[in-house]
């Protein structure tokens, strides 16, 4: 019955609800650059704020994989007036700190030819500044602050288009954000750096070394792009993490904090008017940034299918791969469609065949736009075959079901079926402030305009069957197509 009156309220009203949308959303850019989108929306007395940067994974320099992964890690260790007790005193140890670990760092870079005695006395004077450094700051100051004033869902996240900062917040606490959020653009201090790089390395060892999931995908990614950075793990590669230094970060951060690079969305029950001025008041006076464009040249086109293959004590699993445009691409578009006609739900063709019917797999999904969105991307499958059936049988049988496309056209209750999953993912994406915030700022931060995301449902209304037999026809073809596949040894 839910999705029967969604389902009716967004084919009568879609248009119009995204016309609402769009309109009630103020677009400033501030002189320096940075762009702020404000909605007043008075459900309740909260306010969600998102700040993003179009900076992540993809804008590292060789050999500093992980970086922006690790700034993120950076950003909540303080500033110089928050989670310090004496930063006039505390800085002294932090430069002893930095002096010392990039020593022992360059040290141990020299492999066999290393000093173990240089080594071990660099790391026993680490350990010690380290454990000084303990009497100046004050750990967590930027959670406990929001904690404290009634601050929810306080998060970050690094992709690799994009970094994101969010916090939902009671209204009334505008300016406590504010102050935070632009002291830590304007005065960040990069605290227990050696440690935070120790977790982030564990990290690396659960999700991806020790994951067969996790280590499907990368080798996965790291095949399907030959040149692009889309091929390096968000997380960086290990190598490159255990280089990382401060200096590293702080050069980073300058390409980080870049205005004009940079989104505000603010949603909740605010004054428009009097917000914009205080975002001016906090976020204005960061300096236009000098940095140069930073160009990257697309991935060369594939001429033949690429294979790879992981051993690993896991169920066997494996990733199709395919590469597509990015949005605002029309093509995008279809393939969002296409993803749900695939593999969205238990009536979907390939959950349906493989699954229920066949029983073959224990699992299949697809995914389109991976790993990210500002360059062109991949569609993908994943599945992992049923006992005792294995990847070869479930290749098969996935590779057939996409031809089919290209020779028979899906039918219009399978379109229209897609079409209505994604108008009820549209409306449930605009059920928060947060959400909303969320969606208005990343389209923003991406494309350039937040306005793709008001215009989506119109252009999903536009796909028709021929759209997804021509797409498929130009895209699923065996000499633009990745596989890897994650086996067990054989005895």
């Amino acid at each position: 019955m839910l999705f029967i009156i969604l389902a009716f309220f967004l084919g009568l009203n879609g248009k119009a609800f995204c016309f609402d949308l769009e309109s009630r959303v103020v677009k400033t850019k501030l002189k320096n650059g940075i762009t702020v989108l404000i909605m007043e929306r008075h459900i309740s007395p909260t306010v969600s704020l998102y700040i993003r940067h179009r900076i992540g994974a993809v804008d590292e320099d060789k050999g500093e994989t992980g970086a922006a992964h690790m700034l993120e890690h950076m950003m909540f260790k303080g500033t110089k007036t928050i989670g310090t007790k004496n930063y006039a005193a505390e800085k002294k140890i932090l430069e002893a700190i930095e002096k010392t670990g990039t020593t022992l760092d360059k040290e141990k870079q020299k492999g066999d030819k290393a000093n173990a005695k240089t080594i071990e006395e660099l790391s026993s004077r680490l350990r010690k500044l380290q454990e000084e450094h303990k009497k100046y700051f004050i750990p967590n100051e930027i959670d406990r602050l929001y904690t404290q004033n009634g601050g929810l869902d306080l998060n970050a996240s690094t992709g690799q288009d994009v970094t994101t900062y969010q916090v939902s917040l009671p209204a009334n606490k505008l300016e406590l954000w504010a102050r935070i959020e632009s002291d830590r653009l304007f005065n960040p201090v990069f605290r227990e750096f050696y440690t935070e790089r120790d977790v982030v390395m564990e990290e690396r060892r659960q999700r991806t070394e020790t994951n067969p999931d996790g280590k499907l995908y990368e080798q996965f990614m790291s095949v399907a792009f030959s040149t692009h950075p889309y091929r390096n793990p968000i997380i960086g590669w290990p190598q490159d993490l255990m280089r990382l230094s401060p200096a590293a970060m702080k050069k980073y951060f300058e390409k980080y904090r870049a205005p004009h690079k940079t989104v505000i969305a603010v949603v909740g029950a605010i004054n428009p008017e009097q917000t914009l001025k205080l975002i001016e008041k906090y976020f204005g006076p960061i300096p236009p940034s000098k940095e140069k464009k930073n160009t990257i040249a697309p991935e060369p086109k594939q001429t033949e299918e690429k294979r790879t293959e992981i051993i690993f004590d896991a169920s066997p699993a494996m990733i199709i791969g395919f590469h597509k445009p990015n949005p605002p691409a029309y093509d995008d578009y279809i393939f969002d469609v296409l993803e749900t006609i695939l593999a969205a739900g238990r009536t979907s063709r390939l959950y349906n065949l493989l699954v229920k019917q066949m029983q073959v797999a224990e699992s299949v999904s697809a995914y389109n736009g991976l790993p990210a969105a500002l360059y062109p991307n991949i569609f993908a499958i994943f599945a992992s075959p049923r006992h005792p059936h294995t990847n070869a049988e479930l290749e098969n049988i996935i590779l057939r079901e996409l031809e089919k496309l290209k020779t028979e056209p899906v039918t219009e209750e399978e379109l229209t079926r897609a079409k209505n999953q994604l108008r009820m993912n549209y409306i449930k994406s605009l059920d928060s402030n947060a959400r909303i915030a969320s969606v208005l700022s990343y389209y923003e931060v991406l494309l350039g305009d937040y306005r793709y995301f008001s215009d989506y449902l119109k252009n999903i209304d536009k796909v028709t069957t021929q759209d997804i037999q021509n797409t498929a026809t130009n895209y699923l073809k065996k000499e633009n197509r990745t596989i890897a596949t994650l086996d067990r040894k054989k005895e």
